[in-house]
């Protein structure tokens, strides 16, 4: 099994005298100022900084990304740079300062309402803005500046960062020929006949391929990819052994499933601030008096299929009155990317199907839906999965979804059942999870009525081969993987990849 220590001794072994640079558009540490005036740094919470935090630790190397906060200005230097972690510094942070202007076109115009739904086929229509793609240009070039400018011309491994950077690959690869250069996208890919809805879909492509590798959650992904490759490029596509051959370049496309840090999540579901937060949430959720819960984790965004969950617990209430005052769903997350349209009309369509839900059964006591539509702290999380007689994820569309992961290692007693979309890259390693298509309701909720009623056997067996699976293939070996061929490209003749397909 893979840990932080053997992504440490891999890079220290193996990294030879390149360097490694991390682009991201979300910052590995954040700053912030207390009402003393007093600066913290933290880690924000998610897997991907936790596992590439040890890759640059051991390499020293930089992290480039996004500033977030007037905080970080307090720190960087006159060219954006942060030691961190602050406390004790192993690797630069690079920060880049983009306008409210260029945010609103980079980020929330060209990737959250043009790539996001695009990718995600969530029947909420794309929006292609000229604009939105002329910043989105502008600030990937941006980006690639301080790139270059952090390598400047010495050898060095580019490892980017999801949908926001797309054409980051090619504008790097056209001032460095000999930068080995990965990209890992976070969120799916589509087939061709839905990119091509995508104005530009020949510059995201030919911008992709500037990649040496190109590394996806699942198979499907891959595929769709190298369709929409086959379709919109002149260049030479062989499926069956993830390559892809544009001009005079070579590029890699590997399934590399993302995961979590099995261990820190098990470890901290078995502290007492846990066991005393699931005696605190026992007594507030009633169940102690024997209630049942139900728990459901996202951000709230409409490729999380969040109402059509609530439908299908007011189906189960419908078919199976014996549940009322009985079942307790509590639905967790803070709203998501409020300033767009669609993501605002999403907040309001839960609340509205919560509301009319609670209308038709709740009394006075009971409400068989609780909305939270907040964040909580870590051990309360932790708390609620272990209490959750079962855990929904039903997503509509979703790369991987590590709430289900999450939920599999908090469950340290080997109780509980997942309900797990089969639209959900996840549902391709977790088997043991009950599949269910979340358009359909009465399927949905016949699901939820066989986790309610599975003996405890059944529930243990199931837990313990996802528990398994979940350990193994944990968020380190996902960065090992990605990092083994690049490094294995700084260490030829920079014939790219070739000999690893």
């Amino acid at each position: 099994m893979w840990t932080s220590d053997d992504l440490e001794s891999l890079v220290k072994r193996d990294l030879s005298d390149y360097r490694l640079i991390v682009v991201s558009n979300r910052q590995p540490y954040v700053f912030n100022i207390d009402q003393y005036g007093n600066l913290h740094s933290e880690m924000p919470p998610g897997g991907l900084t936790a596992a590439i935090d040890p890759l640059m630790r051991a390499s020293g190397g930089a992290w480039i990304a996004q500033s977030s906060s007037a905080a970080d200005r307090e720190v960087m230097d006159p060219r954006g740079r942060i030691p961190v972690p602050y406390e004790s510094p192993a690797y630069t942070m690079r920060l880049l300062n983009i306008s409210e202007y260029e945010n609103r076109g980079y980020y929330s115009g060209f990737a959250n309402e043009g790539l996001w739904p695009l990718c995600h086929i969530a029947h909420t229509e794309p929006i292609f803005d000229s604009e939105h793609y002329d910043c989105y240009q502008t600030v990937n070039r941006r980006f690639a500046d301080l790139v270059l400018d952090e390598i400047d011309d010495d050898p060095a491994i580019v490892l980017i960062q999801d949908y926001h950077l797309a054409l980051l690959p090619r504008y790097i690869r056209e001032a460095n020929q000999d930068a080995v250069i990965g990209q890992f996208w976070h969120i799916p890919w589509p087939n061709p006949d839905i990119f091509r809805i995508c104005p530009w879909q020949d510059d995201i492509l030919d911008g992709m391929l500037a990649n040496d590798l190109l590394g996806f959650h699942i198979p499907s992904y891959c595929r769709n990819f190298l369709d929409c490759v086959d379709t919109y490029l002149d260049a030479q596509v062989h499926p069956d052994r993830g390559r892809v051959d544009y001009g005079d370049e070579t590029t890699l496309v590997r399934s590399i499933p993302i995961s979590i840090d099995f261990d820190s999540i098990d470890a901290e579901a078995r502290t007492p601030e846990v066991e005393a937060e699931m005696l605190r949430l026992s007594r507030q959720l009633g169940l102690n008096r024997g209630r049942i819960l139900g728990l459901g984790i996202d951000r709230q965004d409409y490729i999380k299929g969040i109402p059509h969950r609530l439908r299908a617990v007011e189906r189960l209430l419908e078919q199976w009155p014996e549940y009322h005052g009985r079942l307790v769903f509590l639905q967790v997350g803070a709203p998501s990317r409020t300033d767009i349209d669609a993501f605002r009309q999403h907040n309001i369509d839960i609340e509205n199907t919560v509301n009319r839900i609670n209308e038709r059964f709740g009394r006075e006591d009971w409400q068989p839906i609780l909305h939270w539509p907040t964040t909580l702290p870590s051990p309360t999380f932790s708390a609620l999965r272990r209490l959750a007689d079962f855990c929904v994820v039903s997503s509509l569309h979703d790369g991987m979804n590590l709430v289900a992961k999450e939920y599999v290692a908090s469950r340290v007693d080997e109780d509980g059942v997942l309900i797990l979309s089969e639209f959900a890259g996840a549902a391709h390693e977790l088997a043991d999870s009950l599949i269910v298509n979340p358009y359909a309701t009465k399927q949905f909720a016949d699901a939820i009525h066989q986790a309610l009623n599975m003996d405890v056997a059944e529930r243990r067996r199931r837990m313990r081969k996802m528990r398994d699976i979940v350990r193994e293939n944990n968020i380190y070996k996902w960065a090992g993987s990605i990092m083994q061929p690049l490094m294995k490209a700084s260490a030829s003749d920079h014939s790219r990849l070739v000999s690893t397909a």
